[in-house]
Order: C-alpha cells, then sequence, then structure tokens
C-alpha cells in the first residue's frame, strides 16, 4: 500500500464520517455524550501484563473508570504482531465501549510491512488520544568497547555486515530504528531475532549481543542495575529522567537521527463527535494528572498530548516516514 493511497483512504472516510455527522445535530450528540457509557468499557491492549504499557493502560483504566462512573477493564491480547488484540477488538462492540491502545508500528509501519494485513488502519481505527513517546535508548554491555555512537558507526563501516544487533520481531521501532541509522551512515549490520525482550536484553548484559535499542522503560532497571550501558538516547534533546545519557547527535551519530514508539487509544470509527470527544477529553485529563506523568517521567516516556487535527497530521507524517525506512531496507512481509 503506498503512502498516497493510504492517507487517500483515510481522507475519504473521515470526509464521509463528517458528511455523516452533518445530518446528526449537536444536541443529539451531545445527549449520546451524556449518557455514555452505559456499563463497563473494555480496553484491549496488544501488551503482556506487567509491561511499562500496560502499567500505564491500568493507571488510565482506574482513573476514566471513576470519571465515567462505569468499570474500565484491562484485556491483555499480548502476540502475533497484535493482531490478536486488533481481532478481538474488531469483533467487539462498536459504540465506543471497546477501546484499544496500539503503538506506532500497528498504525503507521505495518502498512507497508506486510503485503496484507488482518485489517485497515483507516478505517478500522479512530484515533482519539496520544498518550506518549518512548525514545529508544543505543544499548550495549557494560564491559563494550563502544564509548559513543560514533565508535559504533565506525566499527561498523569497518566491518560490514559483521556487527549483530538484536530485536525481537520484524518491523518493530528497534528494528527499523537501526534500519534507519544504518541508511543514514552508509553502513550494513546483521539483525538478529530473540523470540522475547527478556531474552533480547539478557543477550545484550552478558556480551552475546554488542548492541541494540531499547526503550528506558524496559531497559531503565537493567541500567540503574550496572547491567548494561547507555551511550545515547534517541532524541532531540536528554530525557530529564537520564540526564546524563547524551543525544545520539552528542554522541557522534547523525544529528537529526530520533528512533521512538509512540502510544494511542482508538475507538472504532463512526462515534458521534460528542462521544469521541468526551473520550479524547478524559483522557487527557487522566494522562495530565501527576500521578500519570510521574510514571512516565520514571519509564522515560514523554508526553504526547495532540488536539485531533493534530494528531491526523502526525499520523501523516510517520507514516510517510515509516514507509520511506521499509522501502529502502526492502522490508516485506507476508
Amino acid at each position: 500500500m503506498t503512502t498516497s493511497h493510504f492517507l487517500k483512504r483515510r481522507a475519504a472516510l473521515f470526509t464521509l464520517s463528517a458528511l455523516g455527522l452533518a445530518a446528526y445535530g449537536p444536541a443529539a450528540q451531545a445527549q449520546d455524550a451524556d449518557k455514555w457509557p452505559t456499563r463497563t468499557v473494555r480496553l484491549v491492549t496488544p501488551y503482556p501484563t506487567g509491561g511499562a504499557p500496560d502499567t500505564i493502560a491500568r493507571v488510565l483504566a482506574e482513573k476514566l473508570s471513576r470519571k465515567w462512573g462505569q468499570s474500565v477493564i484491562v484485556e491483555n491480547k499480548p502476540g502475533g504482531n497484535g493482531f490478536i488484540a486488533i481481532d478481538a477488538f474488531k469483533r467487539g462492540a462498536k459504540d465506543g465501549h471497546d477501546l484499544i491502545q496500539l503503538d506506532s508500528v500497528h498504525i503507521a509501519a505495518y502498512p507497508y510491512l506486510f503485503k496484507k494485513l488482518p485489517y485497515d488502519p483507516a478505517k478500522d481505527f479512530d484515533v482519539q488520544a496520544t498518550l506518549w513517546k518512548a525514545y529508544l535508548m543505543f544499548v550495549v554491555p557494560t564491559g563494550s568497547k563502544y564509548k559513543t555512537v560514533g565508535d559504533v558507526v565506525a566499527d561498523a563501516k569497518a566491518n560490514p555486515g559483521k556487527i549483530d544487533y538484536g530485536s525481537w520481531s520484524i518491523g518493530n521501532p528497534v528494528h527499523l530504528g537501526m534500519e534507519e541509522l544504518q541508511q543514514l551512515t552508509g553502513t550494513s549490520m546483521q539483525h538478529v531475532v530473540y523470540k522475547e525482550t527478556s531474552q533480547l536484553y539478557t543477550a545484550v548484559a552478558t556480551g552475546e549481543l554488542p548492541v541494540t535499542l531499547g526503550t528506558a522503560g524496559t531497559t531503565g532497571p537493567m541500567y540503574k542495575a550496572g547491567k548494561v550501558r547507555f551511550l545515547a538516547v534517541g532524541a532531540p534533546q536528554r530525557l530529564a529522567a537520564y540526564p546524563d545519557v547524551p543525544t545520539v547527535a552528542e554522541a557522534g551519530g547523525p544529528k537529526d537521527y530520533e528512533v521512538s514508539g509512540w502510544n494511542v487509544i482508538a475507538t472504532p470509527k463512526g462515534l458521534p463527535l460528542a462521544v469521541r470527544d468526551k473520550i479524547r477529553q478524559d483522557i487527557a485529563e487522566a494522562v495530565a494528572s501527576t500521578d500519570v506523568q510521574d510514571r512516565y517521567a520514571t519509564l522515560g516516556y514523554v508526553p504526547l498530548a495532540l488536539d485531533r487535527a493534530k494528531i491526523e497530521a502526525f499520523i501523516q507524517a510517520e507514516s510517510k516516514r515509516h514507509e520511506a525506512i521499509i522501502k529502502r531496507a526492502r522490508i516485506e512481509l507476508q
């Protein structure tokens, strides 16, 4: 699926939705929003229990339960590239009582990575709230010879195809982030796929794997325990929770290089505007609370609070960026 085709479909669906809402007056929509939710709300997530995204989902669910006067339950459906969770969501309620937590690859990368997807981001989801950006760290063993990102790049140039890096699948933010680094630096490294993230980062800690990327939420505890080192963060500026970790540019890497994953909450298409606004505003209020912001800081997350117009523009820009990386790397999955 090309960028232009994907974005045209998004625009067409948005236009049709707007036309339908024009005949459904503001008063009726507001009445729907006042009544919603009328029963338990389910938040489906592709993440396993206990991980950083799951932790935030449960904090938000608790706050929304109090706000809405209805239970909000988190239903974990990990595995299968997120397709298991997405299938459960698609088979669920279409009136907003089923929500789904998604990340960047589901919306902005997989449409260009897979020949055929079991879902269509342009018609199956309506992103209501952007939650955070998780900038990725360059992670190496504690005793690594690499002191900077510049050292990694220099070694990769001197030994093309001989330096390994790892991730847990094809097309995840770590894989695509390392592919982009190679494209920007004219280097070639070898991608090693591990079955689980725990195996991946254990391999780094033991020195089996020389380098990879990881969020602070995932690798921060290992870093603080002295099991791994952070060479840099792929962000435009240093993270408040890790002020001693330089940016990639400061560490001798490409100046314009950023690598992150981001997280959103979406509903099915076609909800009344007032209901969508209620969901968006209430999630934004929950995210802005002190305890959620404190969790973000601990996990190295950067708040990503966008209004409706900016969400669409953000997704378009991210889709184009991911498509370019995937096409240059010639990655394709069935």
